[in-house]
């Protein structure tokens, strides 16, 4: 049931969090054993009971149950969390901290502990951040490792390695500690950003669009904006840029279920009220002097929520923008997007030379986007061939069958017969 995958993802991050809140890091992995209990209870009763009308609070509650169960069986409080060891020693008192843990106000900070915990200074960023996707956001290995090109079983031993880390800490990240927390946070900025990403524009084999990992992303972003030590500019930019994004999802997918291009969507199917929220958001990450990339994106997809057609965007604004954000960003993909929007501006062959002095080394190598970028700014010069010859390249690449169909619909236009198209703007974002 399509209903399964999208409530385990969701629900693992916080159980996993509230167990090991109960537990101590140092038994994380006994909080993810009583997890995937819980799961598996949920697949064999729901398979002949259908799912309850509160699945949430099904898993929940067997997971609430298995925890006393644990608790009970631990005899010595030393192997706890210290700050709850006390609480758990007794009959009287261990079923109350078990109901508090699990109660509606304490799930938000128990998840924004785990998270600022997952960026242990002693791990590499990426390590941090495939953490926080792994273990809060409900990502499987194969998952964690498609994020970050790496292979699974390579990505298995690394996060091993940095749980046994976190094991090691044997205390949860206090988040009472500002200077520690405006350390780590830009890494957890960076696993909501990923996380968005990949449902938005990801490489998932399954589809193109994922709704339900942008709806968890927002969800996340939102836990950081409650809390007045995490409601920085940059988290609120990037709760601007997942709105704004957000705000479009419904657009980049037809009735048929294929790919629309950015310029090519129905804006009335754009969700007015995720704009709204976009713009509320990046008014509040104008409040100090911190300049990101989150910032100048959500500028960026400000722009394009302001236009009410294709032809009213401003295309001299954008470019301008991905100046700046290449200051901040200058990664292959940056540069390319920047290029697409000299094009709309200058026109195609402008847009050629930009891309030719990014070349296709690097992450450009196996990027379905960049070689499509190619055939569509061919293709408005008239050269069919060498534009059949970049979208030919580009279906080698395509990550899923969304984007190979768009892809191949592409490819077709180049037959001389074909009505040439006059759109440039390849990313669908």
């Amino acid at each position: 049931m399509e209903i399964e995958e999208h409530l385990f993802r969701r629900e693992s991050g916080r159980l996993v969090a509230i167990l090991t809140r109960l537990f101590g890091i140092q038994n994380l992995a006994l909080a993810e054993d009583v997890v995937q209990d819980a799961f598996c209870r949920a697949l064999e009763t729901w398979k002949y009971h259908g799912v309850p009308p509160n699945p949430s609070a099904w898993l929940m509650l067997v997971a609430k149950r298995r925890a006393v169960d644990v608790l009970r069986r631990q005899q010595t409080a030393r192997e706890l969390e210290p700050e709850l060891a006390r609480f758990v020693e007794s009959e009287w008192t261990l079923v109350p901290t078990v109901e508090d843990a699990f109660d509606a106000g304490g799930v938000p900070d128990a998840q924004l502990r785990m998270m600022f915990s997952c960026v242990h200074p002693r791990l590499a960023e990426e390590t941090q951040v495939a953490l926080i996707l792994h273990l809060l956001c409900g990502f499987g290995m194969e998952e964690t490792a498609a994020a970050f090109l790496k292979k699974p079983d390579a990505m298995e031993k690394r996060l091993q390695r940095a749980k046994h880390l976190l094991a090691e800490s044997r205390r949860l990240f206090d988040l009472a500690g500002t200077r520690d927390v405006t350390a780590r946070l830009p890494a957890v900025l960076r696993a909501l950003y990923l996380l968005f990403n990949e449902g938005y524009h990801g490489a998932s084999s399954e589809s193109a669009v994922r709704a339900e990992l942008c709806d968890e992303a927002l969800r996340l972003v939102a836990l950081l904006l409650d809390n007045p030590v995490t409601a920085t500019p940059a988290a609120h930019a990037l709760a601007s840029l997942m709105s704004f994004l957000a705000a479009r999802v419904r657009g980049r997918i037809d009735d048929a279920g294929n790919l629309v291009l950015l310029l090519d969507q129905d804006r009335s199917r754009w969700d007015c009220a995720l704009m709204e929220q976009g713009r509320r958001e990046l008014a509040l990450a104008a409040t100090g002097d911190e300049l990101t990339a989150y910032h100048v994106e959500a500028a960026i997809a400000s722009l394009h929520a302001e236009a009410r057609r294709a032809e009213d965007t401003n295309w001299a604004g954008i470019v301008s923008l991905y100046d700046t954000l290449f200051q901040i960003d200058s990664s292959p993909v940056v540069a390319l997007n920047r290029a697409v929007a000299i094009a709309e501006r200058d026109g195609a062959q402008r847009g050629l030379e930009e891309i030719s002095r990014i070349g296709n080394s690097g992450r450009l190598a196996a990027y379905p986007f960049y070689f499509a970028a190619l055939g569509e700014l061919n293709l408005r010069l008239g050269r069919s061939v060498e534009a059949k010859a970049h979208f030919a390249d580009a279906i080698k690449f395509a990550r899923n069958p969304a984007e190979k169909q768009f892809l191949e619909q592409r490819l077709q236009r180049c037959d001389p017969r074909a009505r040439p198209t006059h759109r440039a703007h390849t990313q669908s974002h």
